[in-house]
């Protein structure tokens, strides 16, 4: 099979948000932007991540003229944001904070092209069940929790973990997949259904 040419600039080095893209027939050029990510004072984390998807879109579309796609993701816990671990002490604390309780994923996503910078946000409820000192200790010991913002990966090991969710799980593992395909559709992104006709 012969490889497609890239319809759309993924502003992310993210293996995960280039393979769900795939998954919906969009091959990409990946090109990772080195933002701030520093949230402002007080700022609410939905505004936060649609910022930070807007900020990575634009910073790619300025090397490149195909749409460009941005995407940010946050676990906030009580109106916290959660971010990628320290350290193990830190992602531990962070894990105990989560166990036993329900907390918000947050996506945002933005896509840059001929009708500017459309964007969205989109809000999943994850529970995780119980979890013992030992479980957390043994799952930092694996690696996967190291970049991972709340210290977990649902599409990996912590998987385990998930007591229930509710909204969209492609959203949690990076890019909310029902709502992106409709910014791409508004951008003139050909998705696979597209390519059929």
């Amino acid at each position: 099979m012969s490889k497609e040419s890239p319809v759309l600039c993924l502003a992310s080095a993210s293996p995960r948000r280039r393979d769900l893209l795939a998954a919906i027939g969009v091959s990409v050029d990946v090109h990772p932007c080195d933002i701030d990510e520093t949230p402002y004072a007080s700022e609410p984390a939905r505004d936060y991540v649609v910022r930070l998807a807007r900020e990575k879109a634009l910073a790619a579309a300025s090397s490149t003229s195909l749409p460009t796609l941005g995407s940010d993701t946050a676990v906030v816990l009580d109106g916290d944001i959660l971010g990628k671990p320290t350290d193990q002490e830190h992602a531990a604390s962070m894990l105990k904070a989560l166990s036993g309780r329900t907390h918000q994923v947050l996506t945002g996503v933005a896509v840059s092209g001929p009708h500017g910078v459309l964007t969205q946000c989109v809000e999943t409820r994850v529970t995780l069940r119980a979890l013992s000192e030992a479980e957390i200790s043994a799952y930092w010991e694996t690696g996967e929790p190291v970049d991972k913002a709340g210290g977990y990966a649902i599409q990996g090991l912590a998987a385990v973990f998930v007591a229930s969710l509710e909204g969209s799980y492609s959203a949690v593992v990076g890019l909310p997949l029902y709502e992106t395909a409709a910014l791409l559709r508004r951008q003139g992104v050909a998705l696979w259904e597209g390519k059929l006709r």
